[in-house]
Parts: C-alpha cells; structure tokens; sequence
C-alpha cells in the first residue's frame, strides 16, 4: 500500500518543480526588463523631461499596448464597478509609484532608486500572510532577511550619484518600494477574476489620469525631445511596462508572492550594472556588500525548496 502510494504520489512532484522552474523563468524576464527602468528613466530625465511628465508617458505608452491587447483578445468591456476600482488602486499602486520612482532616479540615483524598492519583501511578506494566509516558510524568511540587509547596506552608502545625501530622495525611494509591494496582492486578486491584460490595462488607466492631472497642475507638458528620448521613453512603457507586467502575471500563476518578490531581487543588480556601464553610477565598498547579499537571497530563494 504504501509503495503505491508513493509511486501515486511521484507524477506531482516532477509537476510542482516543472512549475516552480516556470515561475522562476517568468520572474526572471520581469527582472531584466525592469532592470532597464533605471538607465531608460536618467536618459529621459538627463535630456531634460521633468520626472512627473517621464513617468505619465511611461504610463501612458503601456496602459495604451494593455487596451491594444485587451481590444484583440475582446475584454474591453467589464463591469463599471471593477474598472473603478482598478483604477482606483492604479493612482496608487501605479501613478504614486511611476512619480516616486522618477524623483528618486533625479534625486538619488537610479541605482539607489531600483535598490530602494526592494524593501518590498517586508510589506509582500505581510500582506501574503494577512490576505491570502500564505505561510511564511523558513527559506522565505531567510531569503527576506539577507534582502533586507542588503537594501539597509545600500541605503548607508548614501546614495548611487557624487553629491551630498538626498533624503529626500531616500523617502521617495522607500515610498516606491511600498507601491511597489502593494502591486502583488493586488495583482493575485485581480488575476482570480480578469485576465492579465485587463487588470493592468485599467490600473494603467487610474495611474495614467493621476499623473497627466500632476503634470497639469505642477508644469506644462513638453514636448521639444530628441527622437532617441521619445525612444527611451517609448521604451519604458512598451517593454519595462506592458511586456513586463505580461511576464510577471504568468510568474505569479505559478509561485507564490514572497518568492516571486524576492527572486526579482536580481533586478537592482542589473539595474546597477547597465547605469554603472552608461553613466559610470556606482555605489560606495558598503553599497555593492548590499547587492552581493541580494544576489545571495535570490540565488537561496530559487534553488531551495519553495516549502521549506
């Protein structure tokens, strides 16, 4: 009986792993193509595109490729309700995140900006357990805690530009880190009632309305750029936005948040890399500690067992 049992119970097994291998991959893709956000942002913001107006056309391009998408696939029309109350989490969860993360590349750098975000595993941790009773294994945790002291260790190195701190900078960095985790259980709600393209094609919507109303109230629109910003910035909404978000819905179909999240630690280690290469941004002995303990966390987090 329990030989058979047993080899019952070895078909799942290979079946879990083949989906935690996909999940892992999905989560992988979402990475490098946020990596490129940082590089993509200062190269707008270095032409002189104030940091609101290069995060509404950030939003603007990729909500647009979501409605292009949900006009191919027929889900345009949805219930009112639903489409507010996507938009409703968009002014924050998007429209606050797009800005914060922009003043933060302006103010601190765009390494600092992308390594900032990730005290998200704290606030995804948290809200895994709280919304959706995921259990927070002792591989997660450890995972957590090493990113955790790595985004502490960056943080301490004051900052990714020459210059004095900016704590300015440093809050809006943090700030985008908590939009940023409130974008996972968000996404698992919405995922258990539209498709991808939906969800993201309405948030888009809300963060879009918030930051064109910014603009309007804070400078006037500009639009006297160079072709190859209008590129960048093109850029940031079609591939770091709508491919992006594409890739992380299928990621979160297939792992659970805390690991999703602190997978995608791997995105401020090439973040670093591509701004390093570019515009020679680099972090202080103790910041690039930091990014060795996320890289740590991430290689932890994927190799071991997701139910350890």
């Amino acid at each position: 009986m329990a030989r058979q049992q047993a080899q019952a119970g070895t078909p799942a097994q290979p079946k879990a792993l083949n989906k935690t291998i996909q999940g892992t991959f999905w989560i992988l893709a979402t990475a490098l193509l946020w990596s490129a956000l940082g590089l993509l942002g200062k190269t707008c913001l270095k032409a002189g595109m104030p940091p609101l107006e290069s995060a509404f056309f950030r939003a603007f391009f990729g909500c647009s490729a979501f409605f292009i998408h949900c006009a191919v696939s027929g889900h345009l029309r949805i219930p009112a309700i639903d489409a507010a109350k996507m938009m409703l989490f968009g002014a924050w969860g998007i429209g606050a995140y797009f800005a914060f993360m922009q003043y933060t590349i302006l103010l601190a750098g765009a390494a600092m900006d992308i390594v900032l975000q990730y005290t998200a595993p704290f606030w995804v941790a948290l809200f895994a357990w709280w919304f959706f009773g995921e259990r927070l294994t002792r591989v997660k945790a450890i995972a957590i805690a090493a990113a955790a002291a790595g985004t502490v260790c960056v943080c301490l190195s004051g900052g990714s530009i020459p210059g004095p701190v900016s704590y300015i900078g440093i809050v809006t960095g943090l700030l985008s880190g908590l939009c940023y985790a409130t974008q996972f259980p968000f996404t698992r709600w919405g995922q258990k009632r539209y498709a991808p393209d939906v969800l993201f094609a309405w948030m888009l919507a809300g963060g879009t309305l918030v930051l064109c109303a910014l603009n309007a109230a804070v400078v006037p629109f500009r639009i006297d750029f160079p072709p190859a910003v209008w590129m960048a910035s093109l850029s940031m909404g079609v591939l770091c936005t709508y491919l992006a978000f594409i890739c992380y819905a299928k990621a979160l179909e297939r792992i659970s948040l805390v690991q999703a999240v602190v997978t995608a630690e791997l995105e401020p280690v090439l973040s670093m890399l591509w701004v390093w290469l570019a515009f020679n941004e680099s972090f202080s002995p103790i910041g690039w500690i930091g990014s060795a303990l996320i890289v740590l966390s991430v290689l932890f987090m994927s190799l071991v067992k997701s139910n350890a």
